[in-house]
């Protein structure tokens, strides 16, 4: 079961709790973490990542165990403490201004 955190306002577009679990087939990366969510939630299909492309939306990151996972490959696998459930896999919106 992969634990996934989302953002307060995706989590009111989701109708869901801080934090949901997911079944994932197969190898445990950003993308079918990610296929999972939508699949779930069609309703953040396109908010986390852009429709077109497939790509990260520029103010989303991805967190793991005290790690910035954004700039990884997306097929890259997780870190096992996140394939095990023992960490979450956090999406958080980045914060801009000054």
């Amino acid at each position: 079961m992969i634990r996934v955190v989302l953002p307060a306002h995706l989590r009111v577009l989701a109708h869901a709790g801080a934090e949901v679990e997911l079944d994932v087939d197969g190898e445990v990366t950003q993308n079918s973490v990610l296929d999972a969510l939508e699949e779930r939630y069609p309703m953040l299909r396109g908010t986390i990542r852009d429709h077109g492309t497939g790509r990260r939306r520029a103010f989303i990151r991805f967190y793991a165990c005290e790690n910035d996972l954004s700039h990884d490959p997306p097929d890259a696998p997780l870190p096992d403490a996140v394939i095990s459930g023992a960490e979450p896999l956090l999406v958080v919106g980045a914060m801009a201004g000054g």
